[in-house]
């Protein structure tokens, strides 16, 4: 793994966008321990701001960010450097979002919680490798939760709206969505 390092030449630059501060310093500090030269921004600004002025050659990218979409990032970087490794991090795992990531430019789309061994593991990976099955799947109730966080988001946290499209009682989803999230 440590001679993948080297397939983009001796640069080692890591872009990290993230708006979860300490996540961002704890990634930071890990992957800097890992041989990276990571520059930590925490907005869809920013990460424009340093991919247009100093494109790196690895990324880490939050899908959802306070100002805007992580894409928007990742395409400005493909665009500035067109053989960057960029992985996309993202708390609401969807097919629809990681199939748009890889379309943008992404190499690779992780669920979040990600640790810094799934980051360097996906950013060093072989293009024509598959990815290892999951050490820690999802259990069943953590798939159906983020499901039906999803459809939440996308009815504009409309709690009625959310109830119709899933074919649920409105008392029931609201129940559902004042629980904390199964592990």
């Amino acid at each position: 793994m440590a001679t993948a390092l080297s397939d983009i030449g001796d640069d080692r630059s890591l872009l990290l966008v993230d708006d979860d501060e300490p996540f961002l310093k704890r990634l930071a500090r890990a992957m800097e321990k890992r041989g990276f030269e990571p520059e930590a921004v925490g907005s869809v600004a920013a990460g424009k701001a340093v991919a247009t002025a100093r494109p790196p050659a690895y990324a880490v990218v939050d899908l959802r960010l306070e100002d805007g979409n992580g894409l928007d990032v990742v395409e400005v970087l493909r665009e500035r450097r067109p053989d960057a490794r960029i992985v996309v991090l993202t708390g609401y795992g969807a097919i629809a979002t990681a199939v748009a990531a890889v379309k943008i430019g992404a190499t690779d789309y992780l669920s979040k919680p990600a640790d810094a061994n799934d980051v360097t593991n996906a950013l060093l990976a072989s293009a024509d490798a598959l990815p290892p099955p999951p050490e820690n799947p999802m259990s069943a109730d953590r798939v159906r939760w983020e499901h039906i966080q999803r459809v939440y988001e996308l009815c504009d946290r409309n709690v009625s709206e959310t109830a119709r499209r899933l074919s649920m009682h409105r008392r029931t989803l609201q129940r559902i969505l004042a629980k904390r999230s199964p592990r």
